[in-house]
């Protein structure tokens, strides 16, 4: 049975930032110099064949392009310069729109207006909150120090009701994430109704998932094991500032200076410099563009380091400012803050950059569940 080009399908993935496909004649040479390819999960080659030939629905039920860690040597080895590492980047954003049942995603990844108008939208709403509807609940700036010359952040954004909007937000990015994940089993696993999985199965292997979110262990298998480092750092920096904002805001803000040693501190200290580490190795890379997984650059790349960055800087700035007793520049710096970090949560959780963190250990989690599938019993 023979199958025809879709053009829909080439027009879609061009807005994703795939380029000349056509330059790829199959010679195999990057499916055979890649570390993490393997039996019965080939790639970049195959996934290549398939956008060739407008193969949609195997396409979105790939677990492959996640599997892919773009170390770049494929590209680097490539003797007709078609850049398979990009392509199979490209096609990670192309799938994170086919998960996205809301359709944002392929709003963002597709159009700078709509990502642009999100952000300046929910940072004008958090701007609005602090200078009129918090002050309305009697919260206010007050230049006032506490005892040890701290500033009173609490007195303007008390954490109580800072939290019960860190959780309402974190609520709904989770649901909006989990189901987009739920979307991608269905497309990996369930959709083939030739094959099942047993719960057994699920729950054996489910272990891989939290190994491969916390160590990242397949990057070790790429040449480059600096890029891994960098990756991690910037993973856990992110993460235990996740929680420490969203599970441990009354410890964390607080109005009291702490010593340095204290864990609120050198928590905090942590993920400023996992963050900083692998924005600075990011942002380096691509501006100097030696390494090739650093060449070429989306615009949801640059806007996503952009948005990290401003949030870092200004996480900084608040500490500095409160510590030394400076009320209107921690006020200025905290409004800033919350108005950079609120649309950057909504925007790359659950619909750009910070969901890959989330489909790669699921998609190793479901390659699992794929390899110990078992045929479909027949109702005839």
């Amino acid at each position: 049975m023979s199958v025809r080009l879709q053009p829909e399908l080439r027009n879609q993935l061009i807005q994703f930032g795939i380029g000349d496909w056509n330059a790829c004649y199959h010679c195999g040479t990057c499916t055979a110099i890649c570390p993490l390819s393997e039996k019965g999960f080939l790639f970049p080659r195959n996934k290549i064949r398939l956008m060739q030939m407008g193969v949609k629905d195997e396409l979105e039920t790939s677990v492959e392009p996640w599997l892919c860690y773009y170390c770049g040597d494929c590209t680097k080895s490539c003797p007709r310069d078609a850049n398979p590492g990009e392509l199979m980047m490209s096609l990670r954003r192309y799938l994170t729109s086919k998960y996205d049942w809301t359709g944002l995603s392929r709003k963002f990844y597709t159009s700078g207006v709509w990502e642009l108008g999100f952000i300046l939208v929910f940072a004008a709403l958090v701007v609005i909150a602090f200078l009129f509807l918090l002050p309305a609940y009697g919260f206010k700036f007050t230049t006032e120090l506490t005892a040890q010359g701290g500033v009173q952040v609490n007195a303007f954004a008390p954490w109580e009701y800072i939290e019960i909007f860190d959780w309402s937000m974190a609520a709904v990015v989770a649901l909006l994430l989990i189901s987009n994940i739920l979307r991608m089993y269905y497309k990996i696993i369930w959709k083939d109704g030739k094959t099942t999985v047993s719960i057994w199965t699920h729950i054996r292997e489910f272990w891989l998932l939290i190994y491969n979110f916390v160590v990242q262990p397949r990057f070790s298998k790429c040449e480059d094991k600096n890029y891994w480092l960098s990756h991690w750092f910037l993973m856990s920096g992110y993460t235990i500032m996740f929680i420490v904002i969203v599970v441990y805001l009354e410890w964390f803000q607080t109005d009291e200076i702490l010593p340095f040693w204290h864990p609120q501190r050198t928590l905090g200290y942590y993920a400023t410099f996992g963050l900083l580490f692998g924005l600075f190795v990011a942002i380096i890379g691509r501006i100097r563009k030696k390494r090739i997984k650093f060449q070429f650059s989306h615009v949801s790349d640059w806007l996503f380091l952009i948005m990290l960055t401003l949030t870092v800087i200004t996480g900084i700035l608040i500490h500095i400012f409160r510590i030394n007793g400076m009320a209107w520049a921690t006020y200025i710096s905290y409004i800033a803050h919350m108005a950079i970090l609120v649309p950057m949560i909504l925007i790359e959780v659950p619909f750009s950059k910070w969901s890959h963190l989330a489909y790669r250990p699921f998609a190793v989690y479901f390659q699992q569940l794929k390899k110990h599938a078992v045929p479909r019993k027949s109702n005839q």
